[in-house]
């Protein structure tokens, strides 16, 4: 029985430190970042370089002005969405060494979008390992819409 246990945990913590692997982060625009209502802006979504298999699904951007003193999470919601798509994050020759696989999108914030703090949500899908795993998560930096 005891082995059994180990076991299990043990599978359970593979699966943990492969997820962890897999997520994604938002390189560009910086947190706390002017951005003008109506331009265009690069985001860029980094993901940490892994031996873990995986298969991208998609990434969904949007954009949601914040009502209150602080942003919600995008596990709230992600507003406007600005793209809704393929994820293909690759090495880039001409990126730092220490860069990782990243794919660079190009939105344009909505001239709707009043002046003040925006949050820009993103949702990544993936699947991870040899059994096809779902992993799921969502990103968000704070903006300011000027």
């Amino acid at each position: 029985m005891k082995s059994n246990f180990t076991f299990i945990v043990a599978v359970v913590g593979v699966l943990i430190s492969a997820a962890k692997a897999q997520r994604a982060s938002i390189g560009y625009p910086l947190d706390g970042m002017s951005v003008t209502t109506g331009s265009e802006i690069t985001v860029e979504i980094d993901r940490e370089d892994t031996l873990t298999g995986s298969i991208e699904v998609a990434i969904v951007i949007g954009v949601v002005p914040c009502h209150t003193s602080e942003c919600l999470s995008a596990d709230y919601g992600l507003g406007t969405v600005l793209y809704n798509g393929g994820y293909d994050p690759e090495f880039h020759p001409d990126a730092p060494f220490d860069k990782p696989p990243h794919q660079n999108f190009t939105v344009t914030i909505p001239p709707i979008i009043s002046k003040g703090k925006v949050q820009l949500g993103v949702f990544h899908a993936s699947l991870i390992g040899a059994g096809s795993a779902p992993f799921s998560e969502t990103l968000n930096v704070t903006l300011d819409i000027v």
